[in-house]
C-alpha cells in the first residue's frame, strides 16, 4: 500500500471513529437530553486543547465505547475519560477498562487531575469475566490515585452496579438532574428481590443521592451547566497533592463586616444562617457549596480568602447545629479532602451537642462523630477555628477544637464553650438552690443566665489558653487572613505508620 493510501486509510479510520455509534444513536442522545461524549468533552477542555489516546483500541467498536485523553482547562493540564452511549451502551469491557485505567496511572506519574464522565449501561455481559476485570481495574486505579490527584466523576447517564461504586471511590461525584442514575442495584433487581417498586430517578436519580445519602456532591441542570461547574471546581484545586491551589485576586484584606455584629439571635434557641457568615468573611462570590443537600446541619464549602482557597466547615444554626451521622460523615469527607490537597481548614463552631436519638446512637454516632476527630486531628494543613456562639461538651472538640489540634481558635463574644448546655448544666450545678426557690422558674432562668456569664464565657477559655483571641464578629475575615498567612509555612510530620485504622 503506498504512502497515500495509507494516510487515506487512517483518516478513513478516524472519521469512522469520529461517528460513534452513527447519527441514529447520536439524535437518540440528544433526545434525552444528554450530550455525545465528544461533544462533553469539548465543552470540559479548553478549544482545541484535547488530545485523545488510544482512539484505535477495541476491534467491535469505536474506541471500544471510552474516549480517553488529555488537555488543558483553563491553560492547566487535566485527563479525562468519557464513556460513549452510543456505542454499546457505553458498557464496560477488558479494553474500556485497560484504557480508564491507562488515563489514571497517567495522571498519577504526571500530577494532573482526573475527570470521568460516566454514561454507561454497566458491565459488558457478553465479555464476562473479562469485563469484572476492566471494572476491577478501574476501582484499583481510582483507590490509588486517590488523595494523589483530584478525581471527580460526571454522571450524565446511568451508573450502575461497579460503575457506581467507582465513581464513589472519586473525590467528588456531579450528577444531572434530568437523565443521570446512580445506584448499584437497578429497580428490576430490587422488584424481583423486595418487591419494592421505585422507578431509576426516584432509587438512584441526582436529588435522591444528593439529599438522602450523600453520594452526589453537586447537582445541576444539565450536561452544559455540569461541566462549566466542574471547570470552576478546578480552580479551586491545586493539580496534585505536592501542590497548593491556584491564587487568584482577592478583595481587601483588611475588609471588615459589620452584618456579622448582628448576625447572632438574643435568644440562644433561635437560628441563623451560617452560609451569610461564610459569605461576609470569604471573598465576595467565591463560595463553591459542596453536598447542599445533603446534612443541612452541617455546611462544607470551598470558598477563597485573600485569593487563597480554603475550606469551610461549619454548624448551621438554622438547621439545629446539632451533629448527627450523616453531618460527622459529610465534615469527614470534606476534612480529609482539603488536608489531602493542602487547602487551610476554616471551622465556624456554634453546636449544642449530638442529637439524642436512638436512631443515631444505632447508626453508629459515635464511631461518625469519632472519625470526625480522627479527620481534624490527623490534618496537617493550617486550621482555624472561631466559635460563633455554642461550643458544647465533645461535639465542640470534635469540631476542630484546640483540643485536636486547632493552630488557631477565635472566639466571638458572644460564644458559650462548656461541658454541657447551661439549661442542662444549671440543673446540676444549681440543684439545691433551685429546690428551695421560692419562685423556681424564676431562679432556674436566674441560674441559667449566671452559668453561661461565670463558667461558659470565653473569657474562661482565654484564660486557659484555649482561645487565642475573643474578636469582634466584624473583624473576622482580616483575622482569619492574617493566621492563614502567619500559618503559611506550616510544617508537621505524623508519626511513622502504614495508615491509621479508625472506620470512616
Amino acid at each position: 500500500m503506498s504512502t497515500n493510501n495509507k494516510l487515506a486509510d487512517v483518516q478513513t479510520r478516524r472519521a469512522a471513529i469520529l461517528e460513534g455509534g452513527g447519527a441514529e444513536k447520536t439524535a437518540k442522545q440528544h433526545d434525552a437530553g444528554k450530550l455525545t461524549a465528544r461533544e462533553r468533552i469539548n465543552l470540559l477542555f479548553d478549544e482545541g486543547s484535547f488530545v485523545e489516546l488510544d482512539a484505535f483500541v477495541g476491534t467491535d467498536a469505536p474506541c471500544d465505547g471510552v474516549i480517553c485523553g488529555y488537555g488543558t482547562v483553563d491553560m492547566r493540564p487535566v485527563f479525562a475519560y468519557a464513556q460513549d452511549f452510543t456505542v454499546m451502551g457505553g458498557s464496560v469491557g477488558a479494553m474500556h477498562g485497560k484504557k480508564i485505567a491507562k488515563v489514571i496511572d497517567m495522571a498519577i506519574k504526571t500530577g494532573a487531575p482526573v475527570i470521568g464522565m460516566l454514561d454507561s449501561g454497566g458491565a459488558r455481559i457478553q465479555e464476562g469475566s473479562d469485563a469484572l476485570a476492566g471494572m476491577g481495574l478501574i476501582m484499583q486505579k481510582t483507590a490509588l490515585a486517590s488523595g494523589v490527584v483530584p478525581q471527580i466523576a460526571a454522571v450524565m447517564g446511568p451508573c450502575a452496579g461497579g460503575s457506581a461504586a467507582a465513581a464513589e471511590l472519586s473525590d467528588f461525584v456531579f450528577m444531572t438532574e434530568k437523565a443521570a442514575t446512580l445506584y448499584l442495584s437497578g429497580p428490576s433487581v430490587i422488584k424481583g428481590t423486595t418487591g419494592e417498586d421505585l422507578d431509576a430517578k426516584a432509587l438512584g436519580g441526582a436529588m435522591a443521592n444528593a439529599e438522602e445519602n450523600g453520594n452526589c456532591h453537586v447537582v445541576c441542570e444539565n450536561d452544559e451547566s455540569l461541566l462549566f461547574a466542574i471547570r470552576n471546581l478546578l480552580s479551586y484545586l491545586p493539580a496534585n497533592n505536592l501542590e497548593d491551589a491556584p491564587i487568584l485576586d482577592g478583595d481587601d484584606i483588611n475588609r471588615v463586616s459589620p452584618a456579622l455584629n448582628s448576625i447572632i439571635p438574643d435568644n440562644d434557641a433561635e437560628g441563623y444562617d451560617v452560609k451569610t457568615a461564610i459569605s461576609e468573611i470569604a471573598d465576595a462570590g467565591s463560595v463553591f457549596e459542596i453536598q447542599a443537600f445533603y446534612a443541612k446541619n452541617m455546611v462544607t464549602a470551598l470558598a477563597r480568602l485573600n485569593g487563597t482557597t480554603v475550606g469551610f466547615v461549619a454548624n448551621q444554626a438554622a438547621e439545629g447545629g446539632l451533629l448527627d451521622c450523616a453531618a460527622a460523615e459529610k465534615a469527614t469527607r470534606f476534612v480529609r479532602f482539603c488536608d489531602s490537597f493542602n487547602i487551610p481548614l476554616v471551622t465556624l463552631t456554634d453546636t449544642d451537642g449530638y442529637v439524642a436519638s436512638v436512631k443515631e446512637e444505632r447508626n453508629g454516632l459515635a464511631r461518625k462523630t469519632a472519625a470526625l476527630a480522627y479527620a481534624y486531628a490527623e490534618a496537617t494543613v493550617p486550621t482555624v477555628n472561631v466559635i460563633l456562639r455554642k461550643a458544647y461538651g465533645s461535639a465542640y472538640i470534635a469540631m476542630g477544637s484546640k483540643h485536636i489540634g486547632a493552630d488557631m481558635t477565635y472566639a466571638w463574644p458572644t460564644a458559650q464553650i462548656a461541658v454541657m448546655h447551661a439549661d442542662g448544666a444549671a440543673n446540676i450545678i444549681y440543684r439545691k438552690e433551685m429546690q428551695t426557690a421560692s419562685d423556681p422558674v424564676k431562679a432556674r432562668a436566674e441560674f441559667v443566665e449566671d452559668f453561661k456569664n461565670t463558667f461558659a464565657n470565653p473569657y474562661e477559655a482565654a484564660k486557659l489558653g484555649y482561645v487565642d483571641d475573643i474578636i469582634e464578629p466584624d473583624s473576622t475575615r482580616p483575622r482569619i487572613i492574617a493566621a492563614l498567612l502567619m500559618l503559611a509555612g506550616k510544617r508537621e510530620t505524623l508519626p511513622a505508620k502504614k495508615h491509621g485504622t479508625m472506620p470512616l
